[in-house]
């Protein structure tokens, strides 16, 4: 009986010793081994063999990249302001045997470069400038840690702030000044469009102006031409009746036909007279209006006759 329980605890021994004999690393690690407490080897990703308790894991590095949260800390600005600020730091381990025997605790010291940078960087700067220098304060931080971070086996990739809050009594004040400033922009704004509409209203009026001086004049030279075709259609008509009257008194019996017509225009006109007015008026010499009717009968006399 005591030799089965010897002979179970021989072979948990050996199944003990054959564990411990093994070790896998897991994808993105690295294993550091001492062996009698002297740095030996570092275990990549993989199935690996070590020699129980003569060789050790002392170190399990990750290799993949790793997001450190940075405390919010109190940095005072260049105008004397306090703010709190915090950020998160991107780094990455590149030698685990640095990692591992050149400093107790990189996340630990990453962190405190880090803020003491920060707040170095805040006290160079106004607080108005804080919020529009995010790009240049991470730059500087990343190019600080990386620096000091070297001689670890650390890479800094980058950092990120991500919170800057003044006093509130700051607050207050920047809030009533982005409110002025507000309503200044919507004042200028504002005048900048009455100005524009006022602009557009004469513009327009100066255009209808314009318009209704071009109708006008197009008017006034509608009608004048259509005066001056008249006047041209009337003399041309004259001229015609003219030319036609010059040729009938050119003809036979011309002359008698127009003093034909004058006599009988004369009667017309007499008789006329005669009737609108109370007293009769009698011409002083009455041979004329005897010369014209014996004119006027000669000529009806002549063309009564037949032509030969």
């Amino acid at each position: 009986m005591e030799s089965t329980f010897i002979l179970i605890g021989i072979v948990i021994f050996v199944l003990i010793l054959f564990l411990s004999t093994i070790k896998i690393v897991p994808q993105r690690s690295a294993f550091i081994v001492e062996r009698l407490g002297k740095f030996r080897s570092t275990l990549q990703a993989g199935f690996h063999i070590i020699i129980p308790f003569i060789d050790k894991i002392s170190y399990k590095h990750t290799l993949k990249e790793q997001a450190i949260d940075v405390a919010s800390q109190t940095c005072i600005t260049k105008d004397n302001i306090a703010v709190e600020v915090d950020g998160i730091l991107y780094l990455q381990v590149i030698d685990p045997a640095k990692a591992s025997y050149g400093i107790d605790d990189y996340r630990f010291a990453s962190i405190q470069i880090a803020q003491t940078t920060m707040r170095s960087i805040i006290g160079k700067i106004e607080l108005d400038k804080t919020f529009e220098e995010r790009d240049v304060i991470n730059t500087t931080i990343v190019e600080a840690v990386d620096k000091a971070s070297d001689p670890w086996g650390v890479k800094v990739t980058r950092y990120e702030v991500k919170n800057i809050t003044p006093p509130q009594s700051i607050k207050d004040a920047m809030e009533k000044q982005m409110r002025a400033e507000r309503e200044k922009r919507a004042t200028i704004a504002e005048s900048e469009g009455h100005k524009q509409a006022k602009i557009n209203v004469a513009e327009g009026d100066k255009q209808e102006l314009i318009a209704r001086s071009e109708g006008e004049k197009q008017k006034r030279i509608n009608e004048a031409e259509g005066k001056a075709a008249e006047i041209e259609f009337v003399a041309n008509a004259t001229a015609n009746g003219i030319r036609q009257i010059a040729e009938a008194i050119g003809s036979k019996n011309g002359v008698d036909a127009v003093n034909l017509r004058i006599a009988e225009q004369y009667l017309l006109e007499f008789g006329k007279l005669a009737k609108q007015n109370n007293t009769m008026i009698i011409p002083s010499n009455m041979a004329d209006i005897s010369s014209i009717i014996a004119t006027a009968t000669s000529v009806i006399n002549e063309t009564g006759k037949p032509k030969k």
